[in-house]
């Protein structure tokens, strides 16, 4: 592991990635064109002190899923986040998981010019790949993790601490369009082990979803109409679109409400209070 390279490579991208591409507030008081270190920290999930060590070379060993976060946080290409694998000496991620391992570039060069509403890049199996603050300061921080502990349809149906966003009475229409989306997404990638492993583990593990799933009933998930209960704001209903990648491996996913009605009000007060405190824990929504 090239310590004091891997420093120098985080602090030379931290630099290039302007407030204003991550959602943030550029602010009259900063000392640096790019990102301070507590926001990287914040985008990326970690604490300031571990990024901070990070940073200085120290004695810190990244994981494969701090890397991918520290990726997604800096918008880092393809070229520059195996370059960011090679320096702390681990495993480049392999070309199957690749459409999945890291947002595409059109993808993010959108969600980078959405600053005004909360929105992020989801994979076909509801793995959050990167946010920006809005969604961040509304559904909570995306988890820095890959596989089933990633996938929100995974946690739905085996952690029901991840439903708490939504209102229980909403629960059922919600376990059911998730698993239409997994069919239609099964059904395309055909022959696929990913897949195919995540179903039988849902139906060992949830007898909620192997009723579901004997249903065959099979529809994306293009757009939805949601409740979702904020800490501050309370029960926040907004409209969700999604436009997919080419390969419909990944989705662009952002929130939205009508002009003039309660919603789009308490969107633009999250504009106001929710990137003040980015930090108020790792979420399992999206």
């Amino acid at each position: 592991m090239n310590l004091p390279e891997l420093a120098a490579f985080l602090r030379s991208r931290r630099d290039r990635v302007r407030p204003a591409d991550v959602g943030l507030p550029t602010g009259p008081r900063r000392r640096v064109p790019g990102l301070r270190r507590e926001e990287v920290a914040q985008l990326a999930g970690l604490s300031a002190d571990y990024y901070t060590e990070l940073e200085r070379g120290g004695g810190v060993q990244p994981s494969a899923q701090v890397l991918a976060a520290l990726a997604r946080a800096l918008r880092l290409g393809g070229d520059e986040r195996d370059h960011l694998f090679h320096l702390a000496d681990r495993p480049v991620p392999s070309a199957a998981h690749g459409p999945n391992a890291h947002a595409q570039p059109a993808l993010l060069g959108l969600l980078d010019r959405l600053t005004t509403t909360p929105a992020q890049i989801i994979t076909d199996l509801h793995e959050t790949l990167a946010q920006n603050a809005l969604a961040a300061a509304l559904v909570g921080r995306a988890p820095a993790r890959r596989g089933g502990a990633g996938s929100l349809v995974h946690r739905w149906f085996t952690d029901p601490a991840s439903r708490t966003l939504y209102p229980a009475e909403d629960h059922p229409q919600h376990s059911r369009a998730f698993v239409a989306d997994l069919r239609a997404v099964a059904a395309r990638r055909g022959r696929d082990t990913e897949v195919a492993g995540m179903v039988a583990d849902l139906r060992r593990r949830s007898e909620e979803f192997a009723a579901l799933w004997d249903t065959h009933d099979v529809a994306l998930r293009r757009t939805d109409h949601k409740r979702i209960v904020h800490p501050t704001l309370g029960v926040v209903e907004v409209d969700c679109h999604n436009l997919f990648s080419e390969d419909g491996r990944q989705r662009l996913l952002w929130f939205s409400a009508p002009p003039g009605t309660e919603a789009a009000a308490q969107l633009e007060l999250l504009s106001v209070i929710g990137t003040q405190d980015m930090s108020s824990g790792e979420s399992a929504f999206r």
